[in-house]
């Protein structure tokens, strides 16, 4: 494929820097009011959220374990459920700002993806709430419509999220050279150095020394 058929990727992390809110937290949320765990699950939740901060979580490990819970369910029950959440507590909370540079990418022909350690039934609505074609993300698996309680790996998680770019560059032709990405996380940092716009937005302490020493552009976008 000659390098003028390559096209410009724009690229999104989601909880933090679509949304001002993590969704893992708003659904473990949703999930105790609705009494379908307790509150030491919830405290779990938190705490593996304050070590997901500092990069200090298995995430790999974590997301195993507690999407076991799902084992069972029927897949399109559940994505109605979800997508009934995500409508109420996650599309309100998506960044001005943000909404704005995913249009105007799409305006530009950039091809935009979501990238999310989510699962595929928190990404699909906003991805379809902005307009976004491609969405990357952690794949429940499912057997004949119903969920196993297993995750396909590698899960869309740092240098997972590599590996599910990779397919989507190979497949869409996209030259990561020109290429953006825009993420709060330093444990995003693998991606980061992969294309050659990095930005940080609303950055968590960790990744705001780095672009600063990095010199990439940092914005902050402000809550609705």
């Amino acid at each position: 494929m000659g390098s003028a058929r390559l096209r410009v990727g724009a690229f999104f992390d989601v909880d933090k820097t679509i949304i001002s809110e993590n969704s893992a937290n708003m659904f473990f949320k949703e999930l105790y009011e609705r009494g379908e765990i307790d509150t030491w699950q919830v405290l779990a939740g938190l705490g593996a959220y304050l070590r997901y901060k500092l990069n200090l979580l298995d995430i790999e490990r974590w997301t195993e374990r507690n999407l076991q819970i799902f084992a069972g369910r029927n897949e399109q029950a559940l994505a109605r459920e979800v997508e009934g959440m995500v409508r109420e507590q996650l599309i309100p909370v998506i960044y001005p700002e943000a909404d704005r540079l995913v249009r105007q990418h799409i305006e530009d022909g950039h091809l935009v993806a979501l990238v999310s350690g989510a699962t595929q039934f928190v990404i699909y609505p906003i991805a379809t709430h902005l307009n976004v074609k491609h969405t990357l993300y952690t794949h429940l698996e499912a057997d004949d419509g119903v969920l196993t309680g297993r995750v396909l790996k590698p899960i869309c998680f740092g240098e997972g999220k590599i590996y599910w770019i990779q397919q989507l560059i190979e497949r869409e032709g996209i030259e990561l050279a020109k290429s953006y990405f825009y993420t709060d996380s330093i444990t995003d940092l693998p991606l980061l150095d992969l294309v050659g716009h990095p930005v940080a937005v609303n950055p968590d302490p960790l990744l705001y020394r780095k672009a600063l020493s990095r010199h990439w552009p940092v914005r902050f976008f402000r809550a609705p």
